[in-house]
C-alpha cells in the first residue's frame, strides 16, 4: 500500500508554496491508489501561530483535499520521541551537549552543508553542571545516499557534510528530524513528496532511519515556488495566503507550475472534475528539477 502524506508548520496560513506541495503529495499517492495523511509539525512549539493548524485544515477542505484517517499533530506525540531518544541513549548513539552556538562556531574548523560541523567537544569532555542540555547523535564515517526522484543521486558524508547532529533542544523541544522519522515510520508513509528546501535534511532522515531500523521511504524533491526577489515563498518572505475564490484558477496554476498535462477547458471544470483529471492524469517523471 502506497502512503502519502501533507506535513504542514502551523506557523501562518498557507500559501501557493504549500498548494504545490500539498496537490504534488496529494496526485502522487492518490493515483497509485493509496492513502493521502495529513500531518501538523508542530513539535517546536516557539514557532506556533495560534489559530494556524485550523485554518490550514480549513483550507485544504476548501480546496478538495480529503485525507485518511484523523489528522495527526506533533505536539501531541513526545511520547513516541521520548522512547526513541531513550534507545538511542542505551545503544550510546546519542549524547548530552552544552555548548553554545557561539562556542561551536569559534572552535569548530571544519565547515559542513549548513555551516560549521560540530567538533565533538561533550563527547570527549564533561558537560557543563548545571546546564540544560541538549541531545545529539553522533555520526560517522559512512556516506549516506539516495536516489531521489526528481533531484536524482544524493550524498551526504556523515561525519564531515553533516556533523553529530541535535535530536532533542536544551530548551527540551525535540527536532524536527527525529520527529518526522519516527512519524513517517509509525504512520507507514512509504513515498515522501516535498520542496526541495528539505533535500539536505533527508540524509539525516535516513541514518536515524537506519539506527532505529525503520524503512527508508521513496523521496521525490520538489522545484520551490520563489518570489519575484527570487527568494522561496514562505511566512518569512510574507507569502500571501491561498484566496477563497478561483479555487479551479489556483489549483490549475499549481498543476501548471508542476509540469502536469491539462485539458484545454481545465479553467472550466468543477473542482472535483479538475481533481478527477490531476490524479489519473499525475506523471511525477514530468517534474524537473529546475
Amino acid at each position: 500500500m502506497v502512503v502519502g502524506r501533507f506535513a504542514p508548520s502551523p506557523t501562518g496560513p498557507l500559501h501557493f508554496g504549500s498548494l504545490v506541495a500539498a496537490v504534488a503529495s496529494y496526485c502522487d499517492a492518490k493515483s497509485r491508489g493509496g492513502q493521502w495523511l495529513l500531518r501538523i509539525e508542530d513539535v517546536d512549539q516557539t514557532r506556533h501561530v495560534a489559530g494556524a493548524s485550523e485554518a490550514i485544515i480549513h483550507t485544504l477542505q476548501y480546496y478538495g483535499f480529503v485525507w485518511d484517517g484523523e489528522v495527526v499533530y506533533q505536539s501531541q506525540r513526545s511520547e513516541y520521541y521520548q522512547t526513541a531518544l531513550q534507545q538511542l541513549r542505551q545503544r550510546g548513539l546519542a549524547y548530552p551537549c552544552t555548548c553554545s552556538r557561539k562556542e561551536i562556531t569559534d572552535s569548530s574548523t571544519l565547515l559542513g552543508i549548513e555551516g560549521a560541523i560540530y567538533p565533538g567537544t561533550c563527547l570527549q569532555h564533561p558537560t557543563k553542571p548545571g546546564a540544560a542540555a541538549a541531545w545529539r547523535i553522533q555520526t560517522d564515517a559512512q556516506t549516506i545516499s539516495f536516489q531521489d526522484l526528481i533531484q536524482g543521486y544524493q550524498q551526504h558524508h556523515m561525519a564531515s557534510d553533516i556533523g553529530d547532529f541535535v535530536v532533542k533542544r536544551a530548551d527540551g523541544l525535540f527536532s524536527y528530524q527525529l520527529a518526522v522519522v519516527i512519524d513517517d515510520a509509525l504512520q507507514g508513509v512509504t513515498h515522501v513528496v516535498r520542496g526541495a528546501d528539505l533535500l539536505n535534511s533527508t540524509t539525516r532522515q535516513i541514518y536515524l532511519q537506519q539506527l532505529l531500523g525503520y524503512p527508508t521511504p521513496i523521496y521525490a524533491h520538489l522545484p520551490l515556488v520563489l518570489n519575484a526577489d527570487g527568494q522561496k515563498l514562505s511566512k518569512q518572505t510574507l507569502a500571501t495566503a491561498l484566496p477563497e475564490d478561483n479555487l479551479v484558477d489556483t489549483l490549475v496554476a499549481a498543476l501548471t507550475f508542476l509540469q502536469q498535462p491539462l485539458p484545454e477547458n481545465a479553467q472550466s471544470l468543477s473542482l472535483a472534475n479538475l481533481w478527477q483529471w490531476a490524479i489519473t492524469h499525475w506523471q511525477l517523471p514530468k517534474i524537473t528539477s529546475a
